[in-house]
């Protein structure tokens, strides 16, 4: 797809399109409670009035790739009262954004079309077999040198990580001058993690040590694939589908086999043999791979929607998705409501969606809120921010600066994170908020086995009212860090 320049101003600027834009406007034709009849009239209604007619219909995910990837060509989700129309150009975007005024007519909103990548920090030089391009956020990485103690020798840790180990050593060494004891034990007890077993994740979560493993859930992780020929996952049960065109769901570039690890790997040694620490939240869930993110890491919202369309009609109890835009949001723009569509159709059907908050603030300095068009952003998905191993907020977590919408609602892991890598690697360290939405999205198919009644709603209240309380601002961390049951 090409990106093309901004209007002469037909429509607001908001509904513009401009860079890191598809072409292609996103029409949603009616809140979730109303879909069915109001999608049918809202398509009669814009081929009537724009010309826009859907090339191809998408039920329970059944859509052809190309169709998604193509800029002229408009993709229906009746089931979901969403419209992605290609061949629109500014007066008729202006006259679709007429009629979302009009309260007579099934039209609820209108916006561009965007490309969605992972958010996840990288290191400068990418190692690792499989890499198509740079992501686009990127780090100086530091080689350790091996200790014998504490994380695996030669593990990686990013130049934040450091720089916030070293704020931390400082702070300790104040405590020890004021004599302030019981505060420096508290301190260090929950700052230092020996993962000769279980990763730092899976212990201050209470995964580790979780009794259940996610048994007959089924979790759906929407990013750049799996590698499914990895050791780790070998006799799991594993539903796969691409909505990349001309791209199998093999993952070329390894944060979706990242992410899946996190969620759904192993948690015993035996399903690792001889590669500890074990890092895997819901290690025997049922497990979806959707790629909506190509090897690159870049993905449209049509494609993005398939995915989510499939895991909710094939009965996922949960989706996690890393990924969204890679722009600093500093303004009150709401959110795109047909995020907000897909998501109360899946809580309808029992299905709850995490999605991660943005990597996109540099704190202490400068802190971004949740981008608008990124999927955390909508009501009702539940939005994850990132800690660090000293459980501070990791520098570049986004805040929920806009409630209602756009509100982190409850925190992960996600600094210097463990969890399977393609072959022949295997295993990698990364950061990001994508890391730890992961987190949420395994303990919340641990809570969804645990109780039958725990699904949709009801499982995400569950999350956030079994999270233990931080000394943290609510708009970074939410209720809290997730916890196990």
């Amino acid at each position: 797809m090409t990106e093309q320049n901004q209007g002469a101003g037909q429509v607001p600027e908001e509904f513009s399109l401009g860079p890191g834009t598809t072409g292609r406007y996103i029409v949603v034709t009616a809140p979730a409670s109303r879909v069915e009849q109001d999608a049918e009239q809202g398509v009669t209604i814009l081929s009537s009035v724009a010309g826009v007619s859907p090339d191809e219909t998408s039920e329970a995910g059944e859509v052809d790739p190309e169709v998604l990837t193509n800029p002229d060509a408009s993709v229906n989700f009746p089931d979901l009262g969403i419209l992605v129309t290609g061949g629109v150009d500014q007066e008729k975007a202006a006259q679709i954004a007429t009629m979302v005024e009009d309260p007579t007519n099934p039209l609820q909103a209108i916006r561009p079309e965007r490309f969605y990548h992972p958010f996840q920090e990288e290191p400068e030089e990418e190692e690792w077999s499989g890499a198509a391009a740079q992501q686009p956020f990127e780090e100086d990485y530091i080689e350790e040198e091996p200790t014998g103690e504490g994380v695996a020798s030669g593990a990686q840790h990013s130049r934040a990580f450091l720089e916030g180990y070293q704020a931390a050593v400082q702070n300790l060494l104040e405590k020890v001058a004021a004599t302030d004891l019981p505060l420096l034990v508290q301190e260090v007890a929950s700052a230092t993690f020996h993962e000769s077993r279980f990763t730092w994740g899976l212990q201050v979560t209470k995964a580790a040590t979780s009794k259940l493993s996610g048994t007959g859930i089924k979790v759906a992780v929407l990013d750049t694939g799996l590698d499914l020929g990895h050791p780790d996952f070998q006799g799991r049960s594993i539903q796969s589908r691409s909505f990349i065109a001309n791209e199998p769901v093999q993952d070329g570039n390894g944060h979706g086999t990242h992410c899946i690890g996190t969620a759904c790997g192993p948690r015993a040694p035996f399903r690792n043999p001889g590669r500890l620490p074990s890092y895997g939240c819901a290690s025997n869930c049922d497990i979806f791979a959707g790629k909506v993110l190509s090897n690159r890491g870049s993905g449209t919202f049509a494609q993005i929607t398939a995915g989510m369309q499939w895991a909710i009609n094939s009965g996922c109890q949960v989706i996690s998705m890393s990924l969204g835009v890679p722009v600093c949001n500093r303004t009150n723009r709401g959110f795109n409501q047909g995020y907000e569509n897909i998501a109360r159709v899946g809580l309808q059907q029992g299905t709850l969606i995490v999605a991660a908050a943005g990597n996109n603030s540099g704190r202490p300095t400068s802190i971004c809120g949740i981008h608008p068009d990124s999927p955390a952003a909508a009501p009702s998905i539940l939005g994850v921010g990132a800690l660090n191993e000293q459980l501070q907020m990791a520098p570049f977590s986004d805040a929920g600066l806009f409630p209602p919408h756009g509100a982190v609602n409850i925190a992960a892991p996600g600094g210097n994170v463990y969890s399977s890598w393609p072959r022949p690697q295997l295993s990698n360290r990364i950061s990001g908020t994508s890391m730890a939405t992961p987190h949420v999205a395994g303990i919340a198919a641990l809570w969804a086995e645990a109780n039958s009644m725990f699904r949709g709603t009801a499982l995400g209240t569950q999350l956030l009212h079994s999270t233990r309380r931080l000394a943290l601002p609510r708009r970074d961390v939410g209720a809290g860090l997730v916890q196990a049951p």
